[in-house]
């Protein structure tokens, strides 16, 4: 079963600490789980800030929520309600996640366009080449360049691999000069590259299991995912703050 939504979840006034979850709580929540045939696997069982709520964390980022003995789970935001204004607990623990992700990628797997003069903030972008979106936001990269930013390209081929976009990419990463071949191919230039290793499936991977599913996606150096284009004074204006 798919994980799109499974129940919504309330908002929630309350202070508490994390714990690992006892055994006999473990056992009873992965067991129910196992039987809903979740597509991703569960990396970590937690009491979450509610007494007899547990936190269940997914590979890739996404959050649950369990009854300690399995037969309740809800997917959605849980907040806390500090000084009078909300938090949201889960898209904190969300972000935490997709930036430990994102930001362990080698550099050395990324296609690279370095900040000009001091590197305040990075971000990370899920692109494809045949995207026109992708095309727009790549013309500004020298301005969020001359702003501070750095930009790392990974690759999402937005049809799937062996589609054009997947064999373009692949062509990119397989250059020598990956940068050089990235503003090519975005220029509409063909490009010639021998076949060979590469982490196009890995990224394409890496960003599904994250909640990727178009691009470009701006991930922030905090784990903040923005989904589509956004112009470069907006995109720094958001880096610069979650540095």
């Amino acid at each position: 079963m798919r994980l799109t939504q499974i129940f919504a979840a309330a908002a929630i006034a309350l202070v508490s600490t994390f714990a690992v979850a006892d055994d006999a709580a473990d056992k009873a929540i992965r067991k129910s789980l196992e039987s809903l045939q979740l597509e991703t696997p569960i990396e970590a069982i937690s009491a979450s800030p509610l007494a007899g709520l547990y936190e269940v964390k997914l590979k890739g980022s996404r959050v649950l929520y369990a009854s300690a003995d399995g037969q309740y789970v809800m997917q959605g935001y849980m907040f806390q309600l500090k000084d009078g204004k909300p938090v949201n607990l889960t898209e904190k623990t969300e972000r935490l996640g997709v930036s430990k992700l994102v930001n362990e990628i080698p550099v050395a797997e990324t296609v690279v366009y370095p900040a000009i003069g001091e590197t305040k903030s990075h971000i990370t972008v899920f692109t494809d080449t045949t995207c026109p979106y992708c095309h727009k936001l790549h013309a500004e990269v020298p301005e969020l360049n001359k702003r501070g930013i750095e930009v790392r390209y990974v690759a999402f081929p937005r049809q799937g691999l062996g589609s054009p976009g997947d064999e373009q990419l692949q062509a990119v990463w397989c250059s020598k000069d990956k940068k050089a071949a990235m503003d090519k191919m975005v220029d509409g230039k063909e490009i010639k590259a021998a076949k060979c290793d590469n982490p196009v499936s890995k990224q394409f991977a890496l960003g599904q299991s994250i909640g990727v599913n178009g691009t470009p996606a701006i991930v922030l150096a905090d784990g903040q995912v923005i989904p589509g284009y956004q112009p470069a004074p907006q995109v720094a204006k958001l880096a610069l703050g979650a540095k």
